[in-house]
């Protein structure tokens, strides 16, 4: 069961109880790289790195020290969509975590000679992307099918931007975006919620409320193509998508089951048993859906021999093209909701994951569905509705090819 709070300056708090010495909490703000223009393209993901570089009270080192000096581990990530900086810890120093998510969210100086170390450190991030070709891809299709968009910029940003970041330009973009009503707090753990509602108003609930303009993000317009990159890769790494669901649309649920019958997790996914276990083509194969606030995508990755190319095209449009042709049986389709509903429940028992992604649904939802909602919704999902999603989304016109040879 969750439980929610919401302090007065609109700072949303959501809280999952367990048993565990460990709690792990953490902080979503509602601001990505896809909220950037021009010369701010990057800033989100920068930002993430530059708020551990200084407080008006604490140095760096006294930043990172903080949480790893007691044995826990402080992070920080960037989307599209949103920044989230968390840590795990012994529950004992919950507090010790809350103060300096306070610390770094309010009080961040983004100090010159700091700022300048991490360009050097991003700079050198971006370069090494280059070398990760089954990482660097995904960003390459997304460039691809939005274009020009901000959700087909690298979260990255580019390095002439990077360059010529300032402890100015960051103070507005972060003064102007990182506001209270954007801000949820996640916590797990086995502490009392009413300490955590105490320990979040006394390290947040003193800052005055905040907001910003709302969130002006206009949908993309997806384009369609089929692309070969030479990148001198020794194998074929070969990524087929297309645009799919965003979050708030009544077919997410169906089509989040039939990703997973297609090439979710497990080893008895159609893809994996289609392509690795009958042919040996590849040692990874994978589909996965990203449903964003209003749109998303679906993507098959894999990297294959370069003689198997072409039949491993085949081979996948194969199994859309029978996902869209034939309903699944009702043994096929029970079978597939106890497997996704199972998975569920596993992901959430790794409370760190629960802390995420209960996070992430308070900030885009405003409510967190339990496991039993979920199950429920996904019991509800009839075979012909997963026929009509593939035969809508897996149409021969939306599919997009994108290929590392």
């Amino acid at each position: 069961m969750y439980q929610y709070h919401t302090l007065a300056n609109g700072i949303r708090i959501i809280f999952s109880q367990n048993q565990s010495p460990v709690v792990h909490s953490g902080v979503y703000v509602n601001i990505g790289s896809r909220d950037e223009r021009g010369a701010d393209e990057g800033m989100a993901h920068f930002i993430e790195h530059s708020i551990f570089k200084g407080t008006e009270h604490r140095r760096s080192y006294h930043i990172l020290n903080r949480i790893d000096g007691v044995g826990g581990e402080l992070n920080a990530f960037t989307t599209k969509e949103e920044t989230c900086i968390y840590a795990s810890s012994l529950a004992i120093h919950l507090e010790r975590c809350l103060e300096l998510f306070s610390d770094i969210l309010f009080h961040s100086t983004f100090p010159k000679h700091e700022i300048e170390k991490e360009k050097d450190v991003v700079l050198e991030e971006i370069n090494s992307y280059k070398d990760y070709p089954a990482e660097l891809i995904y960003d390459d299709f997304e460039e691809m099918i939005y274009g020009d968009h901000p959700l087909g910029h690298n979260i990255l940003g580019t390095k002439k931007n990077v360059k010529h970041f300032t402890t100015e330009s960051i103070h507005r973009f972060f003064h102007d975006n990182y506001t209270t009503d954007r801000m949820v707090i996640s916590v797990v753990g086995s502490a009392d919620f009413k300490k955590v509602i105490r320990l979040c108003e006394k390290h947040f609930g003193k800052y005055p409320a905040t907001s910003s303009a709302a969130l002006k993000r206009i949908a993309p317009v997806t384009r369609h193509f089929d692309t070969t990159i030479n990148r001198h890769t020794h194998q074929v790494h070969a990524l087929i998508g297309c645009p799919a669901y965003n979050a708030f649309d009544d077919k997410k649920v169906g089509f989040t089951l039939l990703n997973n019958i297609l090439g979710g997790p497990a080893m008895n996914s159609r893809l994996n048993v289609a392509v690795r276990e009958k042919y040996g083509f590849c040692y990874t194969i994978e589909s996965q859906y990203t449903p964003l606030s209003d749109t998303g995508l679906f993507y098959i990755y894999a990297g294959i021999e370069s003689e198997a190319r072409e039949r491993y095209r085949e081979l996948v449009l194969r199994e859309l093209n029978i996902l869209r042709e034939k309903p699944l049986s009702t043994t096929q389709l029970h079978a597939a909701k106890q497997q996704l509903i199972a998975q569920m429940a596993i992901s959430n028992e790794q409370a760190l994951n629960e802390m995420q992604s209960i996070g992430k649904a308070r900030m885009m939802y405003d409510k967190v569905d339990t496991l039993e909602e979920m199950a429920r919704d996904i019991e509800q999902v009839e075979a012909k509705q997963i026929q009509d999603i593939a035969q809508e989304l897996f149409a021969p016109e939306n599919i997009s090819y994108l290929t590392f040879v």
